[in-house]
């Protein structure tokens, strides 16, 4: 058993640290961030979900092709408080006019009540916040919306710049706030946990396998010292 949980445990925890989740999209959804040249608009499909670095206040998630072979767009995202976590993952969008493709506006993890509320660039930002009647998350750093090569590192210039670009929120009326009058920051707890970093590539087995001799060398111990006493 014990070497069955040290088979199974490592690969769960590497998904629960990078939330990779499969998501099929019925219809066009348009998506924020740096995305390869002509993947603004993502069509309907299958796509993976997954977060490429992880810090205390916000986080950078990419979005691949079924197969994971493809990196067809890298965002940055901030913490979104749902009141009721669920068993599945939630998707929440923007509604836009009949005829324009909805909005990715957050992204929610199974199990966990805090999730990705999504950056948009200013100008588009601006436009959805009229549109929806909704404050919007933006960010006023100039950062190129397309790519040639995918993004394939939390290293590379762009993750950088990302990582360290101011956040903003625009209201409907076009007024700009400060990120803290409209999102409740992470609580401690939360944040050690997002601030951590990919789980080690050494593997547990060894350490599992000497408990698993030490545990099976007590129970023959035990089992000739009942036999004696007998």
């Amino acid at each position: 058993m014990a070497l069955m949980g040290a088979i199974v445990s490592p690969n769960a925890r590497a998904d629960d640290w990078n939330r990779k989740t499969v998501i099929t999209f019925s219809g066009p959804v348009e998506i924020p961030g740096v995305h390869l040249q002509g993947w603004g608009v993502l069509p309907a499909g299958t796509y993976v979900f997954k977060i490429l670095d992880s810090l205390s206040d916000r986080h950078i998630v990419q979005i691949f092709n079924r197969n994971e072979t493809i990196v067809y767009a890298t965002i940055l995202a901030i913490p979104n408080y749902r009141l009721r976590a669920t068993d599945k993952t939630v998707m929440t969008f923007r509604e836009r006019p009949a005829g324009q493709p909805e909005a990715l506006r957050a992204w929610f993890y199974p199990g966990r009540n805090w999730g990705e509320e999504f950056v948009y660039p200013k100008a588009k930002a601006i436009e959805l916040a009229r549109v929806t009647n909704t404050p919007v998350l933006f960010t006023p750093v100039e950062i190129p919306l397309e790519v040639a090569q995918p993004i394939k590192t939390a290293d590379e210039p762009v993750v950088v710049t990302l990582k360290q670009a101011p956040v903003l929120v625009i209201q409907p009326t076009g007024e700009e706030v400060q990120l803290a009058a409209v999102v409740t920051p992470p609580p401690p707890a939360e944040m050690q946990e997002t601030a951590q970093t990919l789980p080690s590539t050494a593997s547990p087995l060894p350490l599992f396998a000497l408990f698993g001799l030490l545990a099976l060398g007590g129970g023959f111990a035990i089992r000739a010292a009942a036999q004696r006493l007998r």
